[in-house]
């Protein structure tokens, strides 16, 4: 792993801040119980169609992950999603990695650089290009990567991070993301709904106006 990464996990990582992971942070943006806001707007996924988080909902239910390219804390947890993602799928879940970032930020989140990611990581599900950066601002998400569940009455039943060891998957105690999608494909309630999403910060793209 780069320095750097080890470096930045060093720090914002520390044992005293493990709690921080529960932490309910005030926020724009939905809350557990709501149902996915834009639903219906297309995003071009890495096969070069178009969809929809309502198209591609399941019968069990809908995982969405915000998420890049460039993103270190990305980097470190993009296996465990795709792995989560792959078998959510198989499960009878939707599920859509989306790129909020503007690429003119990081050229390593253009639309050509994601298919090479997804395509490296054997990617199941979409991974679509949030191309005005609405979806993100709607959903409330700021971090990569950052995790939201819907189940299968499209409430969101989980909101944040993957788990609490982003730098060593083997040292993960707290496999929220991965416990939350098992228990509402058993139907089961999820026993953490919340968790404090870490990561980079998504570099939206600079809204218009007419």
């Amino acid at each position: 792993m780069p320095a750097s990464i080890d470096r930045i996990t060093r720090l914002a990582l520390p044992a005293a801040l493990a709690l921080a992971f529960l932490a309910h942070p005030a926020r724009a943006g939905i809350a557990i119980g709501d149902a996915a806001p834009l639903a219906d707007v297309k995003m071009k996924n890495v096969d070069g169609k178009e969809v929809t988080i309502g198209g591609l909902a399941g019968k069990k239910g809908t995982l969405v992950v915000f998420t890049c390219n460039h993103c270190p804390w990305a980097k470190m947890w993009q296996t465990r999603v795709a792995e989560i993602g792959n078998a959510a799928l198989a499960q009878g879940f939707g599920v859509v990695a989306v790129n909020s970032n503007d690429p003119e930020a990081y050229a390593e989140d253009a639309f050509p650089e994601m298919q090479k990611r997804a395509k490296m990581l054997k990617l199941k599900f979409p991974y679509v290009v949030d191309a005005t950066s609405d979806l993100a601002r709607a959903f409330g998400a700021t971090r990569t990567p950052e995790a939201f569940l819907f189940d299968a009455q499209g409430k969101l039943v989980y909101h944040g991070t993957v788990d609490d060891s982003p730098k060593d998957a083997k040292a993960v105690k707290d496999a929220w993301l991965r416990d939350a999608v098992t228990a509402v494909s058993a139907g089961r309630t999820v026993t953490t709904a919340e968790t404090k999403a870490l990561g980079c910060s998504i570099k939206l793209r600079s809204k218009t106006t007419s």
